[in-house]
């Protein structure tokens, strides 16, 4: 499976389940994918992948929370929703604390599973907006070189040009050369605009 166009996965031993929650989701011109097992959606699942997973608890080999690890440890980000006919408090919270966003009992109302499943896609979409903006943040700081990095460090903290020079040992001219080299690698336009960027990348002063 190579599409990243954001897509429902369900996840389900059920065939008549399958069905059925393909059929509504389909029906509202959601792209949909069906699976039988946990394994099967791992080996059609890439990293990049978006939209959101509906997962049924309670599955042979792999049950629904194995999966909700293993998605994490490949980190693979997509919204889960559980959907199980076994439903309970002590299960709903720990996967509710593990990151997903809804638990749901069999048999779910349409519109319930639809307003969920939108919620989930909305999610997602702002997720992979923050990440792919944590990526470029992260490759415009890798960029600079090791001066440039000191320099953008003392800059994003406050200092001054001048400031800067001293406690680097080099002339006034040079820091300013440094930092157009950095304002245009980073594609900053101000220091503020450069200090969000480092804090975005998670760099932390």
């Amino acid at each position: 499976m190579k599409t990243t166009t954001p897509t429902v996965y369900i996840v389900d031993d059920e065939h008549a389940i399958r069905d059925s929650l393909a059929l509504m989701i389909a029906q509202e011109n959601i792209p949909v994918m069906a699976f039988e097992s946990a394994q099967a959606f791992l080996e059609a699942c890439p990293q990049e992948c978006s939209g959101c997973a509906i997962i049924d608890y309670r599955m042979p080999e792999m049950d629904g929370l194995e999966l909700q690890a293993e998605l994490a440890k490949r980190d693979i980000t997509i919204p889960i929703i559980f959907l199980t006919g076994h439903g309970n408090i002590p299960t709903s919270v720990k996967a509710m604390k593990a990151g997903a966003i809804d638990f749901l009992t069999k048999p779910v109302r349409r519109e319930k599973l639809i307003s969920v499943v939108v919620a989930a896609m909305m999610e997602s979409e702002k997720t992979l907006a923050e990440n792919a903006s944590y990526k470029e943040a992260v490759r415009c700081i890798a960029s600079l070189t090791e001066r440039e990095y000191d320099v953008m460090l003392l800059a994003i903290q406050g200092h001054h040009n001048k400031d800067i020079a001293r406690q680097l040992g080099i002339s006034h001219r040079t820091v300013e050369i440094h930092k157009s080299n950095i304002m245009h690698k980073t594609g900053a336009s101000h220091v503020l605009d450069l200090a969000r960027i480092a804090h975005k990348s998670g760099l932390k002063e």
